[in-house]
């Protein structure tokens, strides 16, 4: 399992979204377990692109999609990988059966450098308006969305 976490004062580590503390639950209080941790690239901007995905899918509704049983969680990790797709960051691979599979390309650090990150962001922030809000008149969400900018 992989969480986005910010590290604390005293040396604690907290997750950097609320969405993550549910999956945390699992472990127990006391317990003793192996980590690994691993710097991200620029963690500001890496908050901002997390925080769009937040904003995005708070405005997004999953009660139209096969995923409207899916706990929050797997919700927004699949509303985000959609997203990504959506933006053009995507790997296709044939199946056994000759069926193409698209998957989200990885966002982590270590499969994406900064600069292909920042054009990814950009593109995100097309799709989201074209597919999330394009219907949008309401001038506080649109001042939101601006925000990202």
């Amino acid at each position: 399992m992989q969480v986005e976490m910010i590290k604390s004062a005293g040396g604690v580590f907290v997750p950097a979204l609320e969405s993550e503390i549910p999956r945390l639950t699992r472990f127990r209080n006391g317990g003793q377990y192996t980590v690994e941790v691993k710097t991200t690239r620029n963690p500001e901007f890496h908050r901002k692109v997390f925080a769009f995905f937040n904003f995005c899918f708070s405005h997004w509704s999953a009660d139209k999609t096969n995923l409207q049983f899916m706990d929050e969680s797997a919700q927004f990790d699949r509303f985000r990988k959609d997203l990504t797709i959506l933006a053009g960051y995507y790997e296709q691979t044939v199946r056994l059966d000759g069926s193409i599979r698209t998957e989200a390309k990885s966002l982590a650090y270590g499969n994406m450098e900064q600069e292909e990150f920042e054009r990814c962001y950009s593109a995100l922030i097309n799709a989201a308006i074209k597919r999330i809000f394009g219907g949008t008149t309401n001038q506080g969400i649109i001042n939101q969305l601006y925000s990202f900018f």
